[in-house]
């Protein structure tokens, strides 16, 4: 009897499709989520790169359907847009329910049993939509603090002359400078 050898066994393990989609998801966020936000730390940029090429290898022995994958794309994309747009969870609802649906539809074949968990589909949505909601949250946060830097805050306020620049008819302290040399 044939014993299957540790990558038979490793792709056996990664095409199981709720392992594959996990996979890629993990390495969507953590990319998207921890890389492009703190572009110095490289460990996780590589771990999560690494978690994405293998889910798309895994997803591509499976029997995929397109639509699903252009959902679960399409929700990511939505993800993204609702942290650099801030639309107070619009986008981000609409992201979770395109990625729970994408994922439903993602395992396009007739065997019965072979397909995403149920269970897997609810667990990405839930996470994604507590991420969601706490960015959203801390963004309504950071909206109702009061301005602390920039030209907004020197708007009404009075300022000081430290050092007299004016001399009596000599016009501006630059035409001044200008006169003397």
């Amino acid at each position: 009897m044939l014993h299957p050898d540790w990558r038979s066994r490793f792709l056996a393990t990664i095409t199981d499709p709720g392992i594959a989609l996990i996979l890629m998801m993990v390495g969507i966020y953590g990319l998207f989520f921890f890389e492009f936000a703190n572009p110095s730390f490289v460990l996780p940029g590589v771990a999560d790169a690494i978690y994405l090429l293998v889910g798309l290898f895994a997803l591509q022995l499976l029997p995929m359907s397109y639509v699903g994958l252009g959902l679960v794309v399409l929700g990511i994309g939505c993800l993204i847009a609702e942290i650099f747009l801030s639309t107070f969870g619009t986008l981000g609802i609409g992201g979770i329910v395109a990625v729970a649906i994408g994922a439903l539809m993602l395992i396009d074949t007739d065997v019965p049993g072979f397909g995403i968990p149920l269970s897997v589909v609810i667990g990405v949505a839930l996470v994604t939509a507590l991420f969601v909601f706490a960015v959203s949250g801390l963004m309504l946060k950071a909206r109702r603090r009061p301005v602390v830097a920039g030209s907004e805050v020197m708007l009404g306020s009075t300022g000081v002359m430290l050092e007299s620049g004016w001399a009596a008819g000599s016009g501006s302290s630059i035409a001044r400078r200008g006169k003397s040399r």
